[in-house]
């Protein structure tokens, strides 16, 4: 008996995720499908139902009726740092760990808001779009060096650091704030409040989440606490700036400028109109979320993704997991055969496990067991193949969800 065929195995991958990855799993010898655009619910419940392996990025959203369809499925991979498409929580109870790429596209995103803080004091894209236009309007009035100006994030994580050591080196003064307490680098400063944040800074930021306390994070009273004539970027998530009150802001004047490249409800594919009540304001730069959309991020987060979706399937690994028990497991030794098994954590479930095998004759050779407060992600190496014996009384184990074999 042999491991489950990876020719069987069928890896969909959505939304023209790099091609690196799709190289990954056909050298691999895995029945890969790439498919450019995203999925809407209905086609991903009809498609999902016999895949094994799921890749998106950030417009697929792997709702609780796609994964109750999904019987095979057996790991998502989300080529971007965001998971908030996937209900994470159902997915960890229905045995599906899920990955992401929270590194590597930190530093694009980090370089476009340092580009679009120059650009919008300097005013530059208006001059630019007046100049196609046949416009000669040469003036200083309204722009200025970023130099001496005070820059504030908030999200101090990956993104927002990588973008304080960019400010400062080119003279800004730099405050953050995080709900969790960070280091900062540099001569970057923590500020006590959201608020202080917004009443001290030329330039604000956004780098967190999607999360429900992030969710307008910026808000139509927030106006009277900016600083007149501040400027407003969100690279992050569409929903943490409430759209309205960034228009009142920017018609009224209290606001200079702004950068969006997320937005609350973005088009499927590059094929759809997108519709915004910023577009047309002065002074506004507007991108089609393209944030990490460089080729070497793209490809950074096609190998890194596609590499622990790998180690899952083929060794069983879910270090990095954000939704699963971690636990990093090397390669299985000749004669070994090794036993995954997913299972709710509840009491005496390893002591069944280990008088199962003993009643059929195999000894444990190693064990690693990693829970959370839904379930426990168990790894055992036995001694001698027991093959669809064993498999089936684990199965037949009220408190187990999965199991996988390796040999």
């Amino acid at each position: 008996m042999v491991s489950y065929p990876k020719g069987k195995i069928k890896v969909l991958l959505l939304e023209n995720i790099h091609k690196d990855a799709y190289e990954l799993f056909h050298r691999d010898g895995f029945d890969v499908t790439l498919v450019k655009d995203a999925m809407e619910e209905a086609e991903l419940i009809e498609r999902i139902a016999d895949v094994h392996v799921l890749g998106i990025r950030s417009k697929t959203n792997v709702t609780i009726k796609a994964l109750q369809n999904a019987k095979k499925l057996m790991t998502i991979g989300c080529f971007c740092i965001g998971t908030n498409q996937v209900e994470l929580e159902e997915a960890e109870k229905r045995a599906v760990p899920v990955f992401n790429a929270p590194y590597s596209n930190t530093r694009s995103v980090a370089e476009l808001v340092i580009a679009e803080i120059i650009m919008l004091a300097r005013k530059a894209t208006d001059q630019s779009r007046d100049v196609h236009l046949g416009k000669w309007n040469k003036i200083a009035k309204g722009c200025f060096e970023v130099r001496g100006k005070t820059l504030g994030i908030i999200g101090y994580g990956h993104i927002g650091s990588q973008v304080s050591v960019l400010a400062e080196s080119m003279g800004m003064k730099v405050v953050f704030y995080d709900i969790i307490s960070k280091l900062p680098l540099g001569n970057a400063s923590s500020v006590h409040s959201y608020e202080e944040l917004l009443k001290l800074s030329d330039f604000i930021t956004f780098h967190v989440p999607e999360t429900e306390e992030t969710k307008n994070l910026f808000r139509k009273e927030h106006l009277n606490l900016v600083k007149p004539g501040a400027y407003l970027l969100n690279l992050s998530r569409g929903k943490v700036l409430e759209i309205d009150a960034l228009v009142e802001g920017l018609k009224s004047g209290k606001l200079a400028g702004a950068g969006v490249d997320v937005f609350p409800e973005e088009p499927k594919s590059n094929d759809d109109p997108f519709v915004s009540p910023l577009q047309g304001l002065p002074n506004v730069i507007l991108t089609p979320h393209v944030g990490g959309s460089t080729e070497e991020a793209q490809k950074n987060i096609g190998s890194e993704v596609a590499e622990k979706l790998l180690k899952y399937v083929n060794n069983g690994s879910t270090t990095f997991s954000v939704n699963f028990p971690n636990i990093e497991l090397g390669s299985l030794k000749s004669g070994y055969h090794r036993i995954l098994n997913i299972h709710q954590n509840q009491p005496g479930f390893l002591r069944d496990i280990n008088s199962i095998i003993s009643d059929l004759g195999g000894n444990i050779l190693t064990q690693n067991l990693s829970t959370s407060a839904n379930i426990g992600y168990l790894s055992m190496e036995i001694d001698k193949n027991l093959g669809d014996e064993l498999k089936d009384k684990i199965k037949a184990h009220k408190h187990s969800i999965r199991t996988r074999i390796l040999y």
